[in-house]
Formats: C-alpha cells, structure tokens, sequence
C-alpha cells in the first residue's frame, strides 16, 4: 500500500513538472555599487565613491504550478565602476583613479507571484570576475580574476511582456585582488553591494 501511494505521489510530482510554464526574455538595466574596493594588506586607498554601471543579459523562468512558485535563472554580464582616492606607498601625493571591473552573473533566484502582476524573489547569485582596471598607469598587473557567490533579493511588477524590478545584492565572501605598488604586493577586496534596477522583456 505505502509503494503503491509512493508511486502515486512521484507521478503526480512527474506530471505537474512536465507541464510547468517555460518563459524566457532578454533584460538589462543600471547597478550602483557601494563599497567596492577595501583595503587588505596595505593603506593605500583612502576612500572610494561609487559610479553606476550596466547589465544586460537573459533570463529563463520555471512556473511549477503544484506549489505555485518560479525558478528564475539568468546569465548577466555586468560592469561596474568605481572611483578611488588611491595613494601610492612611496609616500607621493593621493590622487583620484577609476576602478573598472567586469563579471559575469548567474543568479538562481525562488520567486513567488501576487495580485498577477506582482512578484518577489530571493537566492544566491552564482559571480566570476572577467577583467578588471585602474585608469591609473601607475598601477599594474592587476589580478582580480575569481569565482565568488554572493544573494540576491527583490521585487517587481510585469505588465504584459515587460517587467521591471529592483534587487539588493551582497557578496558571501571576498574577491581578493592583487595588484603592484612600487614592487610591493598589494592586496585589496572588491566584494559588491549593489542596488540592481532591472528592466525585462518577454519573447
């Protein structure tokens, strides 16, 4: 009997998931980090103001209707900006650089529907870092490549096919980079919170 209503159960389960709702789109919109740069193994950034960057990339999601959630994957390309108050350590005068960094994002985020326009979401956000910059030739050999995991959580509202929604973003662990300074190795975190606005399009 306990098989037999197992059986049951798992060709329910089988039969909701085969007929779940598949949508995908395309999206982008502006991101504005804050703290993105902290010091680590040398005093050598004094301060640092964040600049708005962009993404763009696409989404997918998963409509399971026999809990009445989504799974909403997406891969993003995202590049951010940063501009710093960098002083060398041979002790010459502070001056202002741009930090520029690019990453791409896999966030896999759990999302519930209300009121049929409505939605909010919350998971990790899966993160590697492509390249990264000073616009300061002063500072070189720069290494920031790294995979890291950071959470996403928001909401928004979807008009027909189009979307929009705002996220806060926080990184888990940190992004250690490394970089040159007068032949000293200098250590520094570039671990992000961001507020993400997003705007998407179903096809």
């Amino acid at each position: 009997m306990k098989n037999t209503i197992l059986i049951c159960c798992i060709a329910f389960a089988c039969s909701q998931l085969t007929t779940a709702q598949v949508s995908f789109g395309l999206k982008g919109g502006v991101n504005y980090n804050s703290e993105s740069i902290t010091n680590a193994s040398a005093d050598v950034f004094e301060g640092a103001e964040s600049k708005t960057g962009y993404h763009a990339g696409i989404w997918l999601r998963f409509k399971v209707p026999v809990v009445g959630l989504y799974i909403r994957p997406e891969l993003v390309y995202t590049n951010l900006k940063s501009d710093v108050l960098y002083k060398p350590t041979n002790g010459t005068t502070a001056y202002n650089t741009t930090y520029n960094f690019q990453k791409i994002d896999i966030p896999v985020l759990l999302g519930k529907k209300f009121f049929g326009i409505g939605n909010v979401f919350i998971g990790p956000s899966f993160q590697y870092i492509l390249s990264s910059d000073f616009s300061a030739d002063s500072i070189s050999d720069i290494d920031a490549k790294g995979f890291t995991v950071g959470l996403q959580f928001g909401g928004g509202i979807e008009l027909g096919k189009l979307g929009i929604d705002v996220r806060w973003e926080r990184g888990f662990n940190t992004i250690e980079s490394k970089f040159i300074d007068n032949n000293e190795n200098v250590t520094f975190d570039t671990r992000i919170d961001q507020i993400i606005f997003g705007l998407s399009y179903k096809l």
